[in-house]
């Protein structure tokens, strides 16, 4: 196999690492969780996040089809976050790391 088709393999940890890696978005993941959430919930349950880097991961996990926006059309503005079908499967992987995190203790 050349060097360069082996490049195109991806590594299944490194797809979902690109994924769901970082600093903020498993945590944003599971702020959400099974509710919908409001962009001031999320800023408030996530307090040293940026508002800033909030809209933007935000922004990415709808990308990935993770996170589906509802807007509704009102004064004021009312828009609600949701975890999609695709994005209630880091479940998982969420309990695995509060295992994790325990056992670590």
């Amino acid at each position: 196999m050349k060097k360069n088709e082996i490049n195109k393999i991806e590594c299944p940890v490194g797809k979902a690492l690109k994924i769901i890696g970082g600093k903020w978005r498993l945590r944003i993941l599971n702020e959400i969780g099974e509710e919908k959430r409001r962009f001031g919930e999320l800023k408030r349950l996530i307090p040293d996040i940026s508002e800033k880097m909030l809209i933007q991961e935000l922004k990415t996990l709808m990308e990935y089809n993770l996170v589906s926006k509802k807007s509704y059309h009102q004064i004021p503005p009312k828009v609600e976050y949701s975890l999609t079908e695709k994005g209630k499967k880091v479940f998982p992987v969420l309990e695995q790391i509060v295992i994790f995190a325990n056992v670590i203790d």
